[in-house]
């Protein structure tokens, strides 16, 4: 079972290299990717930057190791919408419906933060990520304008209200 709380700074490296772990696996460790998004190292200094406007929730074991994490911040590209960002999860977490729960925190986050949609990009090399997001009712979409990660090759949005 797993806890949750907002990011602080002593939890910057731990879910960076996490982070970075999962895209070499799945061959993302490349420009266009979050890979090399300047603030990946000070995670916790950019979500706190605008909290009215972001937020990063990361996932303790029962020791209390970070295993992974999940942010969510507004997406200029869409009126009245939220972007789910840097959903990663260690190696040991995968395959427990963490995801999942890590998903709900940022959706309730946004939903209460008053946005009405909830956007996401991605790329086809994670599948299963892929399947999870349209089981929890995210529709794919077409390549918005505002994209932050020229890399992504699949956008998806959910409707909140």
């Amino acid at each position: 079972m797993l806890s949750y709380r907002e990011i602080t700074p002593a939890d910057d490296g731990a879910i960076a290299k996490i982070i970075r772990a999962n895209l070499e696996r799945f061959h993302l460790n490349i420009p266009g990717t979050v890979y090399f998004d300047p603030e990946l190292d000070q995670l916790s200094a950019y979500y706190h930057a605008q909290p009215e406007k972001r937020v990063y929730f990361i996932a303790l074991d029962e020791r209390g190791k970070v295993v992974g994490g999940v942010g969510a911040a507004e997406f200029p590209g869409l009126s009245r919408c939220a972007e789910l960002q840097k959903l990663y999860l260690d190696d040991d977490a995968k395959g427990k419906g963490y995801s999942r729960e890590l998903m709900k925190l940022a959706e309730d986050w946004a939903r209460e933060a008053g946005y009405q949609q909830l956007y996401l990009e991605t790329h086809s090399n994670l599948k299963i990520a892929l399947g999870l997001y349209e089981k929890l009712g995210f529709r794919r979409i077409e390549r918005p304008e505002a994209v932050q990660h020229g890399t992504m090759d699949h956008f998806y949005l959910k409707q909140l209200s």
